[in-house]
């Protein structure tokens, strides 16, 4: 009996890893990893390299965000959509990571794909939405990263952004 009052006390009292509590501190619940739409893996590992296939701006009841940054949509909405993304881009890692995103190293690379129409050209901008979330939830040295961002015509299910991330993770 004292061994199991033990482990209940044990798992109820478990400390948050330091990332769990600065998402906690930001207001940020990272949502469950959606499942993918298609035939492929949501991501994959080869050395300590973690690659996350493409994420849209998926909210955890299944509504997506749709649009067309400069027509329908602003590019403030399109940074909020490049936000939403980066949650499921999180919740990706931390699938990847065993449930700890104490465990991700470095942001090495976000790919940044902005549906607008053909005379928006602040695509970088948009993506922001999602370099700026990493850095603040991160922190720079581990947050900071490469990227591209450019203006498609069209995404999956009329969404306004489309994110994929390269990340390094610790042993």
């Amino acid at each position: 009996k004292l061994q199991f009052l033990y482990f209940i006390g044990f798992f109820y009292n478990k400390k948050k890893t330091q990332m769990e509590q600065r998402l906690a501190d930001l207001g940020v619940v990272i949502p469950p990893a959606p499942v993918p739409g298609g035939n492929f893996l949501p991501f994959t590992q080869t050395g300590n390299l973690v690659y996350i296939s493409g994420q849209i701006p998926k909210h955890p009841n299944g509504d997506v965000i749709t649009g067309t940054v400069g027509s329908d949509l602003t590019m403030e909405d399109g940074q909020g959509a490049a936000k939403l993304a980066t949650m499921n881009l999180l919740s990706q890692m931390k699938a990847a990571c065993g449930g700890d995103l104490d465990k991700v190293k470095k942001i090495v690379k976000i790919e940044g794909f902005v549906r607008a129409t053909p005379e928006f050209g602040s695509h970088p901008k948009v993506i922001n939405g999602c370099s700026d979330f990493l850095v603040e939830v991160f922190g720079k040295e581990i947050g900071a990263h490469t990227r591209f961002a450019v203006g498609v015509s069209s995404l999956p299910l009329g969404v306004p952004v489309e994110l994929c991330c390269i990340f390094e993770k610790h042993e």
